[in-house]
């Protein structure tokens, strides 16, 4: 039995940096932990696992402001199939822009599921730069930071952390786009075709 499930909602989850943050967080907490992949198939088998635990950590990226379908779809489930003592709801969220602040919508979806379905909501990690912090001298901003989450889970207490790498926006932007052009071109896609609102041939609204 673990006291903590932790739940990777990452729709790549076997090779997702959420994999990287959950692994960081069942290292450093004290408490029991097992790790489980949201996946299409297994809503049931987790919904049942949320019996034997006290807290359920989710831990996933920032998708177009909000949370990934994978969690979402997850969530359909839950609210069909509760667990008969409902576990306290932490939440590990990352995104890859260099506010912390970007995560603050996605954060407010789980705390109404929580309020609607009745789940105590406990503590929030929200990393920025989620795609690069772990690769740059700066991952032990992010270490510290998912330290702090995990002995606070342990403790039972609540709160908000947020945490970022310390550049320059100007840096960042400069960074990212070198990062995603370089990306593109080991793809054969250009810069151009990048910023097109065009999505496999159809023109976004």
């Amino acid at each position: 039995m673990a006291d903590v499930l932790i739940l990777n909602a990452s729709p790549r989850a076997p090779k997702s940096n959420s994999k990287r943050y959950a692994q960081l967080f069942a290292e450093q907490c004290s408490l029991p932990s097992e790790t489980c992949n949201v996946t299409r198939n297994n809503h049931l088998e987790l919904c049942e696992k949320l019996n034997a635990c006290s807290q359920v950590l989710l831990v996933f990226p920032l998708y177009a402001d909000a949370i990934p379908v994978t969690l979402l779809n997850f969530f359909k489930t839950l609210e069909q199939h509760p667990p008969k003592q409902k576990p306290t709801v932490s939440v590990l969220i990352n995104c890859g822009f260099l506010e912390p602040h970007q995560n603050d919508v996605a954060v407010d979806m789980v705390k109404l599921f929580c309020k609607q379905n009745h789940y105590p909501f406990g503590s929030v990690l929200q990393l920025a730069s989620g795609e690069a912090i772990l690769d740059t001298p700066f991952r032990w901003i992010a270490r510290r930071a998912i330290g702090k989450l995990a002995r606070t889970v342990a403790k039972g207490k609540h709160c908000t952390i947020r945490a970022a790498m310390p550049i320059p926006k100007s840096w960042f932007i400069r960074a990212s786009t070198q990062y995603w052009t370089q990306y593109g071109q080991r793809n054969h896609v250009s810069p151009e075709e990048m910023r097109t609102m065009s999505i496999e041939g159809r023109e976004l609204e």
